[in-house]
């Protein structure tokens, strides 16, 4: 009964620690949506600025922000309404939504799409790295939460030197590093 109930918990945990990493979706992501037998939904969507996907049958669904899982959950009861008991595929086709803008003084700017958790000395490599003009310990990553913005600080020669690593943020979708 003991080692019974420690596999249970040890299920549970790893269950909950694998739903805790699973990717979320962001507009600008282009998801593939089948339902298994039924050929006109077969539908390759773009995630539209305001978070949104529209589908068959389903109609608008907000989908920014959840995991492939909870979207196909959302399509399932949805769909039910018109068939009788759906199995909905849905896959990220591209992860174009997640993506980090670097700008200033870096030698290639621009926007860069994260296929997988990255940090700023990640990001700022992506970059090309820091040009002779960039002011290292000014950095700013910019940051919305919701419907506010933070600013938060990065220097990038503490990090550099190995001293206060916990410096080194994940960066989220959207962030917009900037390099003075």
């Amino acid at each position: 009964m003991r080692i019974f109930l420690l596999l249970a918990v040890s299920i549970f945990f790893q269950t909950a620690h694998a739903d805790s990493n699973q990717y979320t979706v962001n507009s600008g992501d282009i998801l593939d949506i089948s339902v298994w037998n039924e050929e006109a939904l077969q539908k390759e969507v773009r995630v539209l600025p305001d978070g949104s996907i529209s589908f068959p049958l389903a109609g608008s669904i907000s989908v920014a922000g959840k995991s492939i899982s909870q979207i196909q959950a959302i399509l399932k009861e949805r769909l039910a309404e018109f068939i009788a008991d759906p199995v909905v595929n849905i896959s990220v086709k591209s992860a174009e939504g997640n993506s980090i803008y670097v700008i200033g003084q870096v030698k290639k700017p621009g926007q860069f799409v994260m296929y997988q958790p990255m940090d700023v000395m990640q990001m700022l490599s992506l970059a090309g790295g820091l040009t002779a003009f960039a002011k290292a310990n000014d950095i700013v990553i910019l940051r919305r939460n919701g419907d506010k913005s933070e600013s938060i600080a990065f220097k990038y020669g503490e990090v550099e030197d190995g001293d206060k690593l916990e410096n080194n943020h994940l960066l989220r979708s959207g962030d917009v590093i900037v390099v003075p």
